[in-house]
């Protein structure tokens, strides 16, 4: 048995500047199943990390992310309560009660709606050959979804964007030099969560959002947890779909076969969604903790060990996968909804509202191209472009 050594390679992950996408990580993935990182250990290949995600002495780790930034404040208070850093009956607990919203029969209903406001935002850039794909299509549509999700009025839906966006610069590398943004606008998601909870015990409504109020009845959920559910489901609904469809044109600029293919297959849709995020996760990495000593492949991992499993890595090991994008290939389970009993609770979601959108684009959008410079969330933790220049011919 050994331990991490400075003969494992080492990734730079808290520099702002470094892309786990750089040839170092396919290096140090040939190298060794695993990395030293400034944060703990990070998890390279895919089977290793289909196992890690499911082993029985790691728990969820991102409840120490504000403490890895040495953060604090409102946003770091209620991180630790929510969903994603729960564990046992606590956590099982409140994932029964929100998963009736995440009903496959519920997302087929509403798919054409999803696709109604895809077209409608098309609309209005369609005729001019040219839009920025992340303010004038991701992020109104991400979040217009997750409106219509919660019962939430449309017109409110780019004030949740703003207070989503700022909050989600808590999940890259550079959460730190944000602080003080991401603590105003979590307090601005909270007064707008106690608005929506008021508004709902006034007048109840056919939604989730009146169900989640509901379900207070009967000590099921605390007022406290109802607000931090609130908040969860409204910053993650938003922040990784927005993300994700931004890096899903950025991965068919590369490949515009593949996005004339999908023109003419709209019946592939919903594998173009799984190939992006195979190669292309906005989460670069699911974070866990180990809860005491353990051995595993000949690597002894200390209790409290921080270990990341870089979900990108892990879809392009080319001991697996083919290397290459293919939205007609057949491929093995991609972690980047991350696994177990952490797997992503908005899963069904995001794969439905992305495949609408790669249903409705692509033969509207013919022939996209970079029109710019792009902007870059740092491309280590939760990634994706702030902004997307693009052309098209009207199709």
């Amino acid at each position: 048995m050994q331990t991490a050594t400075s003969d494992a390679p080492f990734l730079p992950m808290d520099d702002p500047a470094f892309s786990l996408r750089d040839p170092k990580v396919a290096a140090a993935r040939a190298e060794s199943w695993y990395a030293r990182t400034p944060y703990g250990l990070a998890v390279l290949r895919h089977e290793e990390m289909g196992e890690l995600l499911l082993h029985p002495k790691l728990r969820q780790g991102s409840h120490a992310w504000p403490a890895h930034n040495k953060v604090t404040g409102v946003f770091s208070d209620w991180w630790a309560r929510t969903i994603l850093v729960q564990e046992g009956e606590t956590h099982a607990r409140l994932r029964k009660l929100v998963n009736p919203a995440f009903a496959g029969r519920l997302l087929e209903e509403m798919r054409p709606k999803f696709e109604t406001m895809a077209a409608a935002l098309v609309d209005r850039f369609h005729a001019q050959g040219a839009c920025d794909f992340m303010h004038d299509f991701a992020d109104p549509y991400a979040s217009q979804i997750l409106c219509l999700m919660l019962g939430i009025p449309q017109e409110e839906a780019p004030h949740v964007l703003r207070l989503s966006a700022d909050m989600g610069l808590a999940l890259g590398v550079s959460f730190k030099q944000h602080e003080d943004r991401i603590n105003r606008a979590t307090e601005g998601m909270f007064a707008y969560a106690d608005d929506l909870v008021a508004k709902r015990r006034s007048l109840p409504g056919d939604d989730f959002m009146s169900a989640l109020v509901a379900a207070t009845e009967g000590d099921r959920l605390s007022d406290e947890e109802l607000r931090d559910m609130i908040l969860i489901l409204v910053f993650a609904g938003i922040d990784t779909t927005r993300n994700q469809l931004g890096l899903g044109m950025s991965m068919f600029l590369d490949h515009p076969a593949q996005w004339a293919l999908l023109a003419e297959r709209p019946d592939l849709a919903r594998k173009a969604v799984e190939e992006v995020m195979r190669v292309r996760p906005t989460i670069t990495w699911v974070t866990r903790e180990a809860t005491e000593d353990f051995e595993y492949r000949g690597l002894a991992i200390a209790r409290g060990t921080t270990v990341h499993l870089l979900s990108g890595a892990a879809g392009t090991d080319t001991t697996v996968f083919e290397p290459g994008f293919d939205i007609t290939a057949e491929r093995k389970r991609h972690y980047g909804f991350g696994g177990g009993v952490h797997h992503c609770l908005g899963h069904a979601i995001a794969r439905s509202d992305m495949s609408v959108a790669m249903t409705v684009l692509p033969p509207r959008l013919r022939n996209p191209r970079l029109a710019g410079e792009p902007e870059w969330l740092p491309d280590s933790g939760n990634t994706g472009p702030v902004s997307l220049p693009i052309a098209f011919d009207p199709g």
